[in-house]
């Protein structure tokens, strides 16, 4: 695979971003991983108020890269809809239903202490589980 030149992803960045705000999609967030990790430069996350927006975002999503970039990407999970992965090689997009989301918590899991996109809002600890006296 050929090193991805900084224009293109930060185009496709871009051209994904605007093809989430144009669908509506809810709680956009982005995570910077260039230099952190080897699967994306970036990663994007959002959410749809049903399944149904959830595969429609990703098709489209889908369809507009491949008609700007001449590529096609990897789909996971739109038989369901309730987590959508998208994989545009420089960067991964993960689509959910709100329930899902907060489950998964992926924020959390990729967070890299001050380096995390400012639009990511803190996620507050859970309290500590209480044990039972033995």
């Amino acid at each position: 695979m050929r090193p991805a030149d900084p224009a293109e992803v930060d185009a496709l960045h871009r051209l994904i971003m605007a093809s989430l705000e144009d669908d509506q999609a809810e709680d956009v967030i982005t995570i910077p991983l260039a230099g952190k990790s080897t699967i994306a430069d970036h990663m994007v996350i959002a959410s749809g108020r049903s399944t149904r927006q959830v595969a429609s975002m990703a098709n489209k999503l889908a369809e507009k890269i491949k008609a700007e970039f001449k590529r096609s990407v990897r789909i996971e999970g739109l038989q369901t809809a309730d987590w959508v992965l998208i994989d545009a090689n420089d960067v991964v997009v993960h689509l959910f239903r709100p329930e899902v989301r907060t489950f998964y918590n992926l924020e959390r899991m990729w967070q890299f202490g001050d380096t995390v996109s400012s639009s990511l809002k803190p996620l507050p600890v859970p309290p500590a589980a209480s044990t039972p006296e033995a």
